[in-house]
């Protein structure tokens, strides 16, 4: 099977992803607009608590598989990657099955006794037969992403999505007649849909390739307990931090709600508020991360190769390209979303958010270096430093989050100013441990000047043509077009991108002059 560069990797996930975003986008407009915000905020209420249940069920495995598949088949030992496979899904369909069946009968306490607002069962029994489908196809993908393969990765999300999308807004708009607590289940609906769609594509791909992956039989093969016990050492740090982070989002979605409450507002409006916070702000904020999250997946196997070979320059190498390459992406995300706030959420019917919008674009770009900083660690096998680095932003988040969100004269404006702080605790931390464990030297003029200065053209580009443009139905994508071009040219003549970098692109490459 063939094998490609991380920066390969990543670009077939950011156009799976980037597709999957705008179906996203042209979902959460629909939901907005025809279901409500507070359907959105039953079913986003019990989103962290279904993530929660899937970090305990697969425990971190999918990222374990994908660093050890990637360094035995790097040593040409494939029998061993093809036997921790066939371990890891024999293990993850027991643990999804049982997590799946115990939740399912115990919805109606958790429904009472945890949630604020006891309409949110029905989405959480939907949920939960979910949690097998996304352990089973986890172990797929966590597989592929081994061989540094992302096309199968890439056509399930897509396969996933369009699927979700069709089934949650028809199901939502069909059952919004009985109620909102029913329009809720309907999306739970579309996305127990498309993950059992999304995993039957993947198994699909898994069937026709394997039978191009040759068995080196005279391999030193492993027994099951070693595969188990090399499965642990790597799953279990994961497993705590993304238990951590799925906590603490269940955390927000009790803590935001009744904090709003204290500070004035009455319940289905707080509800509301909060579907308005994860509907229209955190689905705008999160969209540059369709890259920071392709480059993550791609960057576990490619600096898990790199590590057991000892090709520490390489390391340094791709560790130091990977985030230079969100930053350069993530800050003209950003300034869109910053300047243009008022209009993109005004397009979900929530331009009450965009202030809280402001706030967020500020915390944005280390949220997404956070992301990338993050799959470097992993790969380089600091797998724990990640977990104590969200332990330390949350001590520091959660007073934050308590305190500011219940100011009446703040409420969701302190809220984001709490995740934006957070944000930046856990990047910082994140760079300075890469930078002690790999030698990696912060080029601060690559990193920071080069695409601030692109950020500011774009910024002042922006404030030219906004009089002159706005008021057409065009204006905005025109805009957005002039700016991203001007920031672009700006990089290429400060040597923020050269010619070089756009070379090495998937597609695009092949066309430019040597």
């Amino acid at each position: 099977m063939a094998r490609r560069t991380f920066v390969y990797g990543a670009a077939i996930l950011l156009g799976a992803n980037l597709l999957n975003r705008l179906l996203g986008f042209a979902y959460q407009y629909l939901i907005m607009i025809n279901i409500g915000g507070e359907a959105y905020g039953l079913f986003n209420m019990v989103f962290p608590m279904y993530m929660m249940a899937l970090v305990v069920t697969t425990a971190g495995i999918p990222l374990a598989i994908a660093k050890m598949v990637s360094e035995e088949v790097s040593l040409g030992r494939i029998s061993n990657a093809q036997s921790i496979f066939r371990l890891a899904l024999w293990l993850l369909s027991i643990s999804g099955a049982f997590v799946s069946i115990s939740l399912y009968f115990l919805s109606p306490y958790i429904a009472h006794k945890i949630f604020s607002d006891p309409r949110v069962l029905n989405v959480f029994l939907i949920c939960t037969p979910a949690i097998f489908i996304v352990s089973v196809s986890s172990v797929f993908r966590g597989y592929f992403q081994g061989l540094q393969n992302m096309v199968p990765t890439a056509v399930s999300q897509i396969c996933e999505q369009i699927i979700r999308v069709a089934v949650g807004y028809a199901a939502a708009l069909r059952l919004l007649n009985y109620g909102v607590e029913w329009a809720a289940a309907g999306l739970a609906l579309g996305m127990l849909a498309g993950e059992f769609v999304g995993l039957i594509a993947i198994i699909i791909q898994y069937w026709r390739a394997k039978l191009k992956v040759t068995r080196d039989n005279q391999a030193r093969t492993f027994s099951t307990r070693q595969i188990l016990i090399r499965l642990w050492k790597l799953a279990s740090p994961v497993t705590v931090g993304r238990l951590l982070a799925t906590g603490l989002s269940s955390l927000d979605a009790i803590i935001i709600p009744l904090r709003l409450q204290v500070a004035g507002y009455s319940a289905r409006e707080a509800v509301t508020l909060f579907g308005q916070l994860g509907g229209s702000a955190f689905t705008l904020l999160t969209f540059p991360s369709v890259f920071t999250f392709a480059l993550a997946t791609s960057l576990v196997p490619a600096i898990s190769e790199a590590t057991v070979r000892r090709q520490l320059n390489v390391v340094r190498a791709r560790s130091a390209e990977a985030i230079r390459l969100t930053i350069l992406i993530g800050i003209p995300c950003l300034i869109i979303l910053f300047y243009f706030a008022r209009p993109l959420t005004a397009f979900f019917k929530s331009s009450e958010i965009a202030p809280i919008l402001r706030v967020l674009a500020f915390g944005g770009i280390f949220s997404y270096v956070q992301q990338t900083t993050t799959g470097i660690l992993q790969g380089i096998g600091k797998v724990h430093l990640p977990v104590v680095h969200s332990i330390i932003g949350a001590v520091i988040r959660i007073p934050l989050l308590i305190y500011l969100t219940g100011l009446p004269h703040w409420g969701l404006r302190g809220t984001a100013w709490a995740y934006a702080f957070g944000y930046f605790i856990m990047a910082v931390l994140n760079i300075a441990a890469i930078s002690r464990y790999t030698g990696m030297p912060l080029d601060l003029q690559r990193f920071v000047l080069q695409p601030v200065f692109g950020g500011v053209g774009m910024l002042l580009v922006f404030q030219f043509l906004d009089p002159f443009f706005s008021s057409h139905p065009l204006g905005y994508p025109l805009e957005f077009l002039v700016g991203i071009v001007v920031y672009g040219t700006i990089l290429l003549f400060n040597g923020g991108v050269t010619f070089a970098d756009l070379r090495r692109l998937p597609w695009i490459g092949k066309f430019l002059p040597p």
